[in-house]
């Protein structure tokens, strides 16, 4: 198994929650103070970098118009750490094409960090959260569509080297398309795709991407999983999915003592108190298909629902969507997920949120890295086969 430490880079510094009544797209920008802002961009650095120092990958993200991510403009800060970093992977989860104008200039740029960092890059896509159609002014009924038609674009900019090829789309036109510089990694970095909901993973599985998933939780997990074995298998891929074609996303603190745990964990629990979002930006009409929303109005449970139930540490253990106390403790409810999902290559930390301090993000970072990773790696290799028989009855 292989584990990438990953912030959000969120800025914790807000008035009182009833004081405004959305954390993501409405908050006015007054709240940002760009001094304390500055301070964190350095501290989040400084803690990618003891990550790789303690032999784990790095993940970042990109969102928009919250306090929840100030990192909108991922393919920036992976620049900088392509340069200052020396040996870990760099996994950009990622770039939300769906709601980007031009995917040959994220080609562009995700070549460019490859080679700067002399081909460490996982390139992941995503569509979009639903908060941000709105700020994006995107159409949410055809995210889909746009998403793929622009990794498809993308991967043909990576791959063709014999001078311009033009592209007419139903989203897309460009009359002349021939990147530089070209990746470092041949025919391209490794592409990954985070989705939520199985028939998305289905997809992703056809495509043989690699599949991630965040804070779905056991049924939630087990269900995506499955989805994407099935699309993985119906493509001719095989009857058995190898476990680095899928990775987890959790909160995960862990230190030598239950104390200590308890604490860090609770400050990691602000991702989820603090996500206070209206209806109308969580879910505008035609984000979900509509059979989608017709199941919830029936009582189907939304498929981050384990996030959305997980206010404390106790039920977000519970949920499968925190791993948290000491090693021992971590790794049994880490294994009781994997387990019950079938099995999985890449755990996603989320180990920084809220107002976790820098020493406290690094004694997790640190107990993590020393005192758990090397069972987890001798465990659950990441050339492992996934599958059903690992679920028990």
């Amino acid at each position: 198994m292989k584990a990438w430490h990953f912030s959000e880079n969120a800025y914790p510094y807000l008035p009182p929650a009833d004081e405004y009544p959305s954390i993501r797209v409405s908050l006015p920008n007054r709240h940002y103070d760009p001094e304390k802002g500055a301070a964190l961009y350095d501290r989040f650095l400084d803690e990618w970098l003891i990550a790789e120092d303690e032999g784990m990958e790095i993940m970042l993200n990109e969102h928009h118009q919250t306090a929840t991510c100030v990192d909108p403009a991922a393919p920036l800060v992976l620049a900088a750490l392509a340069r200052l970093s020396k040996k870990a992977r760099l996994l950009i989860l990622g770039n939300p094409i769906a709601n980007r104008r031009q995917p040959v200039r994220v080609a562009e740029e995700m070549a460019m960090v490859d080679v700067l960092s002399r081909g460490r890059l996982e390139a992941g896509f995503v569509r979009g959260v639903p908060y941000e159609v709105l700020p994006a002014n995107s159409n949410p009924v055809r995210m889909n569509e746009r998403e793929w038609e622009a990794l498809d674009l993308i991967i043909k900019a990576w791959t063709t080297h014999d001078g311009p090829f033009s592209h007419e789309g139903r989203f897309f036109h460009y009359r002349a398309v021939n990147i530089w510089p070209r990746c470092y990694q041949q025919p391209h970095p490794p592409i990954w795709i985070s989705t939520t909901s199985p028939g998305g993973a289905a997809h992703v599985g056809a495509r043989g991407f690699v599949q991630a998933t965040f804070l779905t939780g056991f049924d939630g997990t087990r269900a995506i999983y499955d989805a994407y074995r099935r699309g993985w298998r119906e493509a001719g891929r095989g009857q058995d999915v190898p476990a680095h074609r899928l990775a987890y996303a959790a909160m995960v603190y862990t230190a030598p003592n239950e104390a200590d745990a308890r604490a860090g964990a609770e400050k990691l629990l602000w991702y989820i108190t603090s996500n206070k979002v209206p209806p109308h930006f969580a879910n505008p009409p035609g984000y979900v298909p509509v059979q989608a929303n017709v199941a919830m109005l029936r009582g189907a449970e939304h498929p981050l629902s384990a996030f959305r139930k997980s206010a404390s540490v106790e039920g977000a253990i519970e949920a499968g969507i925190m791993f948290a106390g000491t090693p021992d403790q971590v790794y049994r409810q880490m294994k009781r997920l994997y387990d019950h999902v079938g099995g999985f290559g890449h755990l996603l930390i989320m180990g920084q949120a809220g107002f976790l301090e820098h020493d406290d993000t690094v004694l997790g970072i640190r107990t993590f890295a020393r005192e758990l990773y090397p069972r987890l790696k001798e465990e659950f290799p990441d050339t492992a086969l996934t599958g059903l028989s690992l679920r028990g009855a």
